[in-house]
């Protein structure tokens, strides 16, 4: 083995960043899923310097070595040396990606990996290069809430939620494409699971992770305006409404700061009150107004199933009338399989299998789109 050469994070040039990152800075914080860093390196062993912090959600982490996973563990607080690989031939040259399986901790400010520096006895070798570039916005199910764990599993933990199992990675693998994720768990398009319309995911778009803005995550730009020209994704997919439609069978929320109470109604017959579902539709119209100003190009996807599908004729009309109102034809609704009882995993959420049956189908959709598109 050669001796060991320490490398600061910044002053790697070959190295793929993973999420939206404050590049400013001189370490690379990890704060929310499918966040990371990826390299091709020679040498026997890489070595990487992390700090971590919470105080209720221990961050999880997952390692892959030449697209494979080998790895996956909580990171404790303070300052690590973690081993990315060891005794590999030296001569070869071993992809690793390290990153975050945890989503932004909207509950947990503190919640955090950051990585300072890694160490090596080869080189890095030009990074990896992705044929496309994928953007994609949800709620648990893009979190991987129940990806892991037992089907009696029924504690909101941060071990059962993931980015290794997600249809997520796994579309990025099937088309080589790098994805990027902006989820919560119990979130929506126009309110939370449980009424609260301050749980919804396009007031934080614009932001480089205002998922995880406040407390120490404010000194790794969380809360900084996102530079949308800096990564353009060429497909962006969205899967909200899941938690929208769980407010109908909710009890009133009350706002804690305005004394507002909240709460979306059925009718005595079990149908939707009318007004209360165009809340929903608008802010889903609203939204792709919004993700269109910021990306020009992009094609947008619509994604609604998995956990049910009884917002699903309301939201694709609203991808129609957003599409009739705007003109915009690059957009598009695409229904997911519902979850069963060989699909579901813990907490009664999509396991593996109805991740992966969800990733070919959106692979395959993607695959089309993509190959009817002129060449540039």
């Amino acid at each position: 083995m050669n001796e060991l050469k320490y490398c600061k994070i910044k002053e790697i040039d070959n190295i793929c960043l993973h999420g939206r990152i404050d590049t400013t800075l001189d370490v690379v914080p990890l704060l929310s899923n499918g966040h990371g860093i990826e390299v091709n390196v020679t040498g026997s062993q890489l070595w990487a310097d992390v700090e971590a912090d919470y105080t209720d959600f221990e961050p999880w982490a997952a390692i892959e070595i030449n697209g494979e996973l080998i790895s996956r563990f909580m990171i404790d607080k303070g300052h690590h040396r973690i081993c990315l690989f060891r005794g590999i031939d030296p001569t070869r040259t071993t992809r690793v990606k390290f990153y975050r399986e945890l989503q932004a901790m909207s509950d947990d400010q503190t919640t955090n990996i950051v990585i300072k520096g890694l160490e090596t006895d080869g080189e890095f070798q030009a990074p990896p290069a992705y044929k496309y570039r994928l953007e994609f916005i949800g709620d648990s199910i893009n979190s991987g809430e129940g990806s892991y764990g037992a089907l009696t599993d029924e504690d909101w933990t941060a071990y059962c939620m993931s980015y290794s199992r997600t249809y997520v990675n796994r579309v990025g693998k099937l088309l080589n494409a790098q994805c990027r994720v902006m989820s919560q768990g119990g979130w929506g398009v126009f309110s939370g699971w449980d009424n609260n319309r301050n749980h919804n995911i396009p007031r934080y778009y614009d932001r480089i992770c205002g998922l995880a803005s406040g407390g120490a995550n404010d000194r790794f730009g969380a809360a900084k305006p996102y530079d949308f020209s800096s990564w353009i994704p060429d497909a962006i997919l969205i899967n909200l409404g899941t938690n929208d439609c769980s407010g109908f069978n909710q009890p009133p929320f009350t706002d804690p700061d305005t004394g507002a109470v909240y709460k979306l109604n059925k009718k005595e017959d079990g149908s939707f009150v009318k007004e209360d579902v165009k809340l929903i539709t608008d802010a889903a119209v609203n939204f792709l107004k919004t993700v269109r100003k910021n990306n020009p190009s992009s094609h947008i996807v619509w994604l609604y199933g998995m956990l049910g599908y009884d917002l699903s004729l309301y939201l694709a009309d609203a991808v129609n009338r957003y599409k009739a109102e705007s003109g915009d034809k690059n957009v598009t609704y695409l229904q997911l399989p519902n979850v069963n009882e060989k699909t579901v995993g813990a907490r009664s959420h999509p396991g593996l299998k109805s991740h992966m049956i969800t990733a070919e189908i959106i692979s395959d959709y993607l695959t089309e789109h993509f190959s009817n598109q002129p060449l540039s």
